[in-house]
């Protein structure tokens, strides 16, 4: 890589990741995606990047619109958009622009007026319907060159305004290219030309690149190859090599919008070359609480956006959209630490630009920085919440305090896991099962922090910082430590300390926590502000305080003498 290229935002390769590299260092996005035309006005984002500054967000997320942009064609106009950049800039805030071009949700309703209006230039996908009808989507169809080349025009024209007056600041350090992905209301484009596309040959690359890379393939996507598999076909229609289902029709149009995405993109990353990525509206197959499946979004493709980057294609967007550095899920839903394994696929870094705003959505990032090394997260909506009762004010300020500790911490796969706890449910039960794991010598269970009365919900992660030390960060917790030496008869706290941080990252020692901190060397807690003492006389839970504390325990073997 050219020094050139080092000096603007990029990833950089770990040992089992990437990280995020901004001005020259490891960065760790504390985002935040606007309401979805927020930001197409710089008077009204006036109004709110001070109250974003003070959520402790660093990063916020927020569109560019085609329509926007060029609302005459070949007539670009960026001076809404250099306001809202200086506006960011000011505030030392930074930008992840959201370029909703030909698709936002499955739709196109953000294509320009005079791509919506001419559709023998920009024919549109259609719904298959009953008796043979077709119905006129609200979406451009994909295998017509026209849409694709006016979209890489202009995405093209706003990398390249975007690198002239920006690049020496890094206000932007990212982009997303479209949005959401998919067909909307059908598993695949039954318009005549989608049809034609469909009873051809497959493409060989694609063919060849599921035989050749069978073993590595996601889990999700094997599970709907099983014809292919069975078949054994290398040449034909889509429905001779994969079958005839809806599972077909779903591969067929994941290849040809990777390869769509893929041509926008690459031309953008021609003019700027910042690190691009696509986000997914999932399908709900491993739902995180109970919602219907049409409200969560569908379990079957047309009910989410079909040929979107979903775990059951995955593969291959990322082979034929290589232009993106990453396939980033939206989590709403869905299970929240099933959704960030399964995005990891391939070593692939880890960012949520979409997640819930609430107190429920804040707690699992620590999930998500913790165990599986996110280079970010961003809860959706946030400009219409207020810092002082946002939950996120809370979790973003203790997570950028330690934000050098948590980097360094994934550069060492391994070293570090993120955890946390729901509330109760009403008739009593933890939802919440106890999380353990081992770091070298020493076994870890990590589980809802004791009080006298009712347990509250926490959140946070660990560190092993090598040997038998440990940073506990996060509150509503308590950490168990056992040897899994054999000879080991005893498992104890040598120390445990509060830690204070400083703004470099930098920690110092607070109080001696060993009394009944840890219930008389039992374990170790993490407390939430107000522990609930159960009407208990005596306060032994303290309230949590820095809510970082460091602890290192140690191991006894004694002999038969001396049992």
């Amino acid at each position: 890589m050219t020094s050139a290229k080092k000096s603007i935002p990029h990833l950089e390769k770990t040992a089992n990741s990437k990280q995020f590299i901004v001005n020259g260092k490891p960065f760790l996005i504390l985002g935040a995606e606007l309401q979805n035309s927020s930001m197409t006005s710089a008077a009204y984002m006036s109004t709110v990047w001070q109250k974003l500054a003070n959520t402790n967000i660093n990063t916020v997320l927020g569109c560019v619109t085609w329509e926007d942009i060029e609302p005459i064609e070949g007539q670009f106009d960026f001076s809404e958009l250099e306001q809202v950049i200086l506006g960011a800039r000011e505030h030392g805030l930074h930008l992840v622009l959201l370029w909703f071009g030909s698709f936002k949700n499955g739709v196109s309703t953000y294509a320009p007026a005079w791509v919506k209006k001419d559709v023998k230039r920009f024919p549109r996908a259609h719904f298959r319907k009953a008796g043979g009808l077709l119905e006129t989507a609200d979406v451009l169809s994909i295998f017509h060159e026209e849409a694709l080349k006016a979209d890489t025009k202009a995405f093209s024209a706003l990398m390249r305004h975007v690198r002239e007056f920006d690049e020496a600041h890094s206000t932007v350090i990212m982009v997303q290219v479209e949005n959401e992905i998919g067909l909307l209301g059908d598993s695949r484009d039954g318009s005549s030309t989608a049809n034609k596309r469909f009873s051809e040959s497959v493409p060989t690359p694609l063919v060849q690149h599921l035989s050749t890379k069978w073993d590595t393939l996601h889990a999700d996507l094997k599970e709907n190859l099983q014809q292919f598999k069975r078949l054994g076909k290398s040449s034909g229609s889509w429905e001779v090599v994969f079958g005839k289902s809806q599972q077909t029709d779903e591969l067929f149009m994941a290849y040809h919008y990777a390869i769509y995405v893929e041509k926008v993109a690459a031309a953008g990353k021609h003019e700027y070359a910042l690190p691009f990525y696509t986000n997914v509206w999932q399908n709900y197959i491993d739902g995180d609480i109970a919602f219907p499946v049409t409200v969560a979004g569908g379990g079957g493709p047309g009910e989410y956006p079909s040929g979107g980057a979903v775990s059951n294609v995955l593969d291959i967007w990322q082979a034929f959209a290589s232009s993106l550095d990453f396939i980033a899920p939206d989590i709403y839903f869905n299970d929240y630490t099933t959704s960030c394994a399964k995005y990891r696929h391939l070593n692939q870094p880890l960012f949520i630009p979409e997640q819930r705003r609430d107190e429920y959505g804040a707690r699992r990032i620590w999930k998500a920085f913790g165990s599986y090394q996110a280079i970010g997260t961003s809860p959706f909506g946030i400009d219409t919440l207020e810092p002082a009762t946002n939950p996120f004010t809370r979790h973003y300020g203790l997570l950028g305090s330690v934000k050098y500790i948590v980097l360094e911490a994934h550069r060492n796969p391994g070293s570090s896991i993120g955890f946390f706890f729901d509330e109760l449910l009403p008739d009593g039960r933890d939802p919440s099962a106890p999380t353990i794991a081992q770091f070298g010598d020493f076994e870890v269970t990590i589980e809802r922090c004791f009080v006298f009365g009712k347990p509250d919900a926490g959140a946070g992660m660990l560190i092993h910082l090598g040997d038998a030390k440990f940073l506990l960060i996060g509150w509503g917790f308590q950490a168990v430590f056992k040897s899994v030496s054999p000879k080991s008869t005893f498992t104890g706290i040598l120390k445990f300390e509060e830690k204070i941080v400083d703004k470099k990252g930098n920690l110092s020692k607070g109080r001696i926590l060993n009394g009944d901190e840890t219930r008389s060397g039992a374990f170790c807690m993490m407390p939430n502000e107000e522990p609930d003492y159960g009407g208990f006389p005596i306060c032994v839970t303290i309230p949590a305080r820095t809510m970082i504390a460091e602890v290192e325990v140690y191991s006894l073997e004694e002999d038969s003498d001396d049992l």
